[in-house]
Protein backbone atom coordinates (compact mmCIF):
# COMPACT_ATOMS: atom_id res chain seq x y z
CA UNK A 1 0.00 0.00 0.00
CA UNK A 2 1.41 3.34 -0.99
CA UNK A 3 0.85 6.80 0.39
CA UNK A 4 -1.26 9.17 -1.64
CA UNK A 5 -0.49 12.77 -2.41
CA UNK A 6 -0.84 13.81 1.07
CA UNK A 7 0.51 13.18 4.50
CA UNK A 8 -0.92 13.26 7.95
CA UNK A 9 -0.37 16.17 10.28
CA UNK A 10 2.45 15.71 12.71
CA UNK A 11 1.44 13.51 15.62
CA UNK A 12 0.74 15.24 18.84
CA UNK A 13 -0.92 18.34 17.38
CA UNK A 14 -4.37 17.16 18.52
CA UNK A 15 -5.71 16.83 14.98
CA UNK A 16 -5.97 13.66 12.94
CA UNK A 17 -6.76 14.79 9.46
CA UNK A 18 -5.20 14.52 6.04
CA UNK A 19 -3.54 17.59 4.57
CA UNK A 20 -1.33 18.14 1.59
CA UNK A 21 2.36 18.53 2.21
CA UNK A 22 3.74 21.71 0.72
CA UNK A 23 1.33 24.43 -0.44
CA UNK A 24 3.24 24.76 -3.69
CA UNK A 25 2.11 21.34 -4.81
CA UNK A 26 -1.57 22.14 -4.45
CA UNK A 27 -3.06 25.55 -3.68
CA UNK A 28 -6.36 24.15 -2.45
CA UNK A 29 -5.69 21.11 -0.26
CA UNK A 30 -8.53 18.78 0.41
CA UNK A 31 -8.99 17.98 4.09
CA UNK A 32 -10.60 14.78 5.20
CA UNK A 33 -11.73 14.95 8.79
CA UNK A 34 -11.61 11.93 10.97
CA UNK A 35 -8.90 9.42 11.78
CA UNK A 36 -6.75 8.08 9.01
CA UNK A 37 -7.76 4.68 7.78
CA UNK A 38 -6.11 2.10 5.63
CA UNK A 39 -8.52 2.50 2.73
CA UNK A 40 -7.48 6.13 2.27
CA UNK A 41 -4.02 4.95 1.27
CA UNK A 42 -4.91 1.68 -0.44
CA UNK A 43 -5.52 3.36 -3.79
CA UNK A 44 -1.84 4.20 -4.15
CA UNK A 45 -0.86 0.64 -3.32
CA UNK A 46 -3.11 -0.72 -6.06
CA UNK A 47 -1.78 1.81 -8.59
CA UNK A 48 1.90 1.03 -8.13
CA UNK A 49 2.01 -0.19 -11.73
CA UNK A 50 1.46 3.39 -12.92
CA UNK A 51 4.64 4.56 -11.21
CA UNK A 52 6.73 1.82 -12.77
CA UNK A 53 5.11 2.39 -16.16
CA UNK A 54 6.23 6.01 -15.98
CA UNK A 55 9.76 4.96 -15.03
CA UNK A 56 9.79 2.51 -17.96
CA UNK A 57 8.63 5.30 -20.27
CA UNK A 58 11.71 7.32 -19.32
CA UNK A 59 13.89 4.33 -20.20
CA UNK A 60 12.25 4.22 -23.63
CA UNK A 61 13.05 7.91 -24.10
CA UNK A 62 16.70 7.34 -23.16
CA UNK A 63 16.95 4.55 -25.73
CA UNK A 64 15.35 6.74 -28.41
CA UNK A 65 17.82 9.53 -27.72
CA UNK A 66 20.71 7.13 -28.19
CA UNK A 67 19.24 5.99 -31.52
CA UNK A 68 19.13 9.45 -33.12
CA UNK A 69 21.10 9.22 -36.37
CA UNK A 70 21.98 12.85 -37.08
CA UNK A 71 23.91 15.03 -34.65
CA UNK A 72 20.88 16.61 -32.97
CA UNK A 73 21.86 16.87 -29.32
CA UNK A 74 23.32 19.56 -27.11
CA UNK A 75 26.88 18.52 -26.46
CA UNK A 76 27.90 14.86 -26.71
CA UNK A 77 25.25 12.30 -27.68
CA UNK A 78 25.51 10.66 -24.27
CA UNK A 79 24.94 13.86 -22.26
CA UNK A 80 21.11 13.90 -22.18
CA UNK A 81 20.70 10.15 -21.53
CA UNK A 82 23.30 10.32 -18.77
CA UNK A 83 21.59 13.23 -17.00
CA UNK A 84 18.20 11.54 -17.27
CA UNK A 85 19.55 8.20 -16.04
CA UNK A 86 21.25 9.98 -13.12
CA UNK A 87 17.82 11.26 -12.07
CA UNK A 88 15.92 8.08 -12.93
CA UNK A 89 18.01 5.67 -10.85
CA UNK A 90 17.59 7.39 -7.45
CA UNK A 91 13.98 8.18 -8.36
CA UNK A 92 13.26 4.49 -8.95
CA UNK A 93 15.03 3.49 -5.74
CA UNK A 94 13.04 6.09 -3.80
CA UNK A 95 9.80 4.86 -5.35
CA UNK A 96 10.56 1.27 -4.38
CA UNK A 97 11.47 2.34 -0.83
CA UNK A 98 8.23 4.31 -0.48
CA UNK A 99 6.12 1.41 -1.65
CA UNK A 100 7.76 -0.89 0.89
CA UNK A 101 7.54 1.72 3.65
CA UNK A 102 3.80 2.17 3.20
CA UNK A 103 3.26 -1.52 3.92
CA UNK A 104 5.01 -1.14 7.26
CA UNK A 105 3.60 2.23 8.30
CA UNK A 106 1.65 1.96 11.55
CA UNK A 107 1.36 5.47 12.96
CA UNK A 108 1.00 9.10 11.93
CA UNK A 109 4.72 9.79 12.14
CA UNK A 110 5.41 7.11 9.54
CA UNK A 111 2.78 8.43 7.17
CA UNK A 112 4.00 12.00 7.60
CA UNK A 113 7.57 10.99 6.73
CA UNK A 114 6.43 9.02 3.70
CA UNK A 115 4.26 11.91 2.56
CA UNK A 116 7.16 14.34 2.70
CA UNK A 117 9.33 11.86 0.84
CA UNK A 118 6.74 11.40 -1.90
CA UNK A 119 6.54 15.14 -2.49
CA UNK A 120 10.31 15.22 -3.03
CA UNK A 121 9.95 12.30 -5.46
CA UNK A 122 7.35 14.21 -7.45
CA UNK A 123 9.51 17.32 -7.65
CA UNK A 124 12.47 15.28 -8.85
CA UNK A 125 10.25 13.62 -11.47
CA UNK A 126 9.11 17.05 -12.69
CA UNK A 127 12.72 18.18 -13.04
CA UNK A 128 13.55 15.06 -15.03
CA UNK A 129 10.54 15.57 -17.29
CA UNK A 130 11.58 19.18 -17.84
CA UNK A 131 15.09 18.08 -18.85
CA UNK A 132 13.66 15.58 -21.34
CA UNK A 133 11.36 18.24 -22.81
CA UNK A 134 14.20 20.72 -23.29
CA UNK A 135 16.42 18.10 -24.92
CA UNK A 136 13.70 16.92 -27.28
CA UNK A 137 12.74 20.45 -28.33
CA UNK A 138 16.41 21.21 -28.85
CA UNK A 139 16.76 18.16 -31.11
CA UNK A 140 13.79 19.32 -33.17
CA UNK A 141 15.23 22.85 -33.52
CA UNK A 142 18.60 21.49 -34.63
CA UNK A 143 16.94 19.15 -37.12
CA UNK A 144 14.82 21.92 -38.64
CA UNK A 145 17.86 24.21 -38.87
CA UNK A 146 19.90 21.49 -40.56
CA UNK A 147 17.05 20.85 -42.97
CA UNK A 148 16.73 24.54 -43.90
CA UNK A 149 20.48 24.85 -44.38
CA UNK A 150 20.61 21.73 -46.53
CA UNK A 151 22.75 19.71 -44.13
CA UNK A 152 20.13 17.28 -42.84
CA UNK A 153 21.52 14.18 -44.52
CA UNK A 154 19.55 11.59 -46.44
CA UNK A 155 15.78 11.43 -46.52
CA UNK A 156 15.76 8.08 -44.75
CA UNK A 157 17.63 9.42 -41.75
CA UNK A 158 15.27 12.39 -41.64
CA UNK A 159 12.27 10.09 -41.45
CA UNK A 160 13.83 8.02 -38.68
CA UNK A 161 14.83 11.07 -36.63
CA UNK A 162 11.44 12.74 -37.17
CA UNK A 163 9.67 9.60 -35.95
CA UNK A 164 12.06 9.41 -33.00
CA UNK A 165 11.34 13.01 -31.97
CA UNK A 166 7.59 12.52 -32.45
CA UNK A 167 7.43 9.39 -30.27
CA UNK A 168 9.55 11.08 -27.60
CA UNK A 169 7.18 14.04 -27.72
CA UNK A 170 4.17 11.78 -27.08
CA UNK A 171 5.82 10.05 -24.13
CA UNK A 172 7.14 13.20 -22.50
CA UNK A 173 3.76 14.93 -22.61
CA UNK A 174 2.09 11.82 -21.24
CA UNK A 175 4.47 12.26 -18.31
CA UNK A 176 3.51 15.93 -18.02
CA UNK A 177 -0.22 15.16 -18.05
CA UNK A 178 0.20 12.39 -15.48
CA UNK A 179 2.41 14.51 -13.24
CA UNK A 180 0.18 17.59 -13.19
CA UNK A 181 -3.43 16.37 -13.28
CA UNK A 182 -5.04 17.00 -9.87
CA UNK A 183 -1.63 17.82 -8.39
CA UNK A 184 0.07 14.71 -9.73
CA UNK A 185 0.43 11.16 -8.37
CA UNK A 186 0.95 12.30 -4.73
CA UNK A 187 -2.65 13.57 -4.62
CA UNK A 188 -4.18 10.57 -6.38
CA UNK A 189 -7.62 9.83 -4.98
CA UNK A 190 -7.76 12.80 -2.60
CA UNK A 191 -8.60 15.67 -4.92
CA UNK A 192 -12.20 16.24 -5.95
CA UNK A 193 -13.24 15.78 -9.56
CA UNK A 194 -14.11 19.48 -9.75
CA UNK A 195 -10.39 20.23 -9.36
CA UNK A 196 -9.28 17.89 -12.16
CA UNK A 197 -7.26 19.24 -15.09
CA UNK A 198 -8.78 16.80 -17.59
CA UNK A 199 -12.29 15.48 -18.10
CA UNK A 200 -12.18 11.81 -19.08
CA UNK A 201 -15.28 10.07 -20.50
CA UNK A 202 -15.53 7.79 -17.46
CA UNK A 203 -15.94 10.86 -15.25
CA UNK A 204 -19.18 11.79 -17.02
CA UNK A 205 -20.93 8.44 -16.62
CA UNK A 206 -23.61 8.19 -13.90
CA UNK A 207 -22.86 4.58 -12.94
CA UNK A 208 -22.09 4.22 -9.28
CA UNK A 209 -19.55 1.51 -9.94
CA UNK A 210 -17.18 3.94 -11.68
CA UNK A 211 -17.80 7.05 -9.58
CA UNK A 212 -14.45 6.49 -7.91
CA UNK A 213 -12.64 5.92 -11.22
CA UNK A 214 -9.22 7.54 -11.60
CA UNK A 215 -7.12 7.80 -14.77
CA UNK A 216 -3.92 5.76 -14.95
CA UNK A 217 -0.68 6.37 -16.80
CA UNK A 218 -1.94 4.52 -19.88
CA UNK A 219 -4.90 6.90 -20.06
CA UNK A 220 -2.50 9.84 -20.23
CA UNK A 221 -0.42 8.09 -22.89
CA UNK A 222 -3.57 7.69 -24.98
CA UNK A 223 -4.43 11.35 -24.38
CA UNK A 224 -0.96 12.44 -25.51
CA UNK A 225 -1.08 10.18 -28.58
CA UNK A 226 -4.48 11.39 -29.78
CA UNK A 227 -3.51 15.02 -29.20
CA UNK A 228 -0.30 14.53 -31.19
CA UNK A 229 -2.14 12.93 -34.11
CA UNK A 230 -5.38 14.96 -34.21
CA UNK A 231 -3.80 18.25 -32.97
CA UNK A 232 -6.89 18.75 -30.80
CA UNK A 233 -8.76 17.11 -27.89
CA UNK A 234 -10.60 13.92 -28.80
CA UNK A 235 -12.44 12.07 -26.02
CA UNK A 236 -10.66 13.87 -23.14
CA UNK A 237 -11.11 17.60 -22.61
CA UNK A 238 -8.71 20.03 -20.88
CA UNK A 239 -10.39 21.96 -18.08
CA UNK A 240 -7.65 24.22 -16.72
CA UNK A 241 -5.35 26.75 -18.35
CA UNK A 242 -2.35 24.60 -17.43
CA UNK A 243 -3.80 21.60 -19.25
CA UNK A 244 -4.70 23.68 -22.31
CA UNK A 245 -1.20 25.15 -22.54
CA UNK A 246 0.38 21.70 -22.31
CA UNK A 247 -1.86 20.32 -25.04
CA UNK A 248 -1.12 23.35 -27.23
CA UNK A 249 2.62 22.85 -26.79
CA UNK A 250 2.42 19.16 -27.67
CA UNK A 251 0.26 19.76 -30.73
CA UNK A 252 2.59 22.51 -31.96
CA UNK A 253 5.69 20.29 -31.66
CA UNK A 254 3.90 17.39 -33.31
CA UNK A 255 2.62 19.55 -36.17
CA UNK A 256 6.08 20.98 -36.79
CA UNK A 257 7.64 17.52 -36.78
CA UNK A 258 5.10 15.93 -39.12
CA UNK A 259 4.32 18.82 -41.46
CA UNK A 260 7.82 20.19 -41.95
CA UNK A 261 10.44 17.53 -41.25
CA UNK A 262 8.59 14.41 -42.35
CA UNK A 263 7.14 16.12 -45.44
CA UNK A 264 10.59 17.32 -46.46
CA UNK A 265 12.00 13.84 -45.98
CA UNK A 266 9.33 12.37 -48.28
CA UNK A 267 10.23 14.93 -50.95
CA UNK A 268 13.87 13.94 -50.71
CA UNK A 269 12.99 10.26 -51.10
CA UNK A 270 10.80 11.04 -54.10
Amino acid sequence: MELPPCALNRPGDGRHRLALVGPADRPDPVIHPGPATRHEHAIIHHRALDFWSARAAVLVIICLQLLVINNLSFGPRWLAPTVEAALLVPLSVATAWTQMATRKAVDHEHWYTIGRFRVLIRRTALVMTGVISIMNCGSLVLLVRALLEGHAGAGTTLLVDALNIWVTNVIVFALWFWSTDRGGPPTCGLVKRAQADFLFPQMTLPDREIQGWLPGFVDYVFLAFTNATAFSPTDTLPLTQRAKLLMMAEAMISLLTIALVAARAVNILA
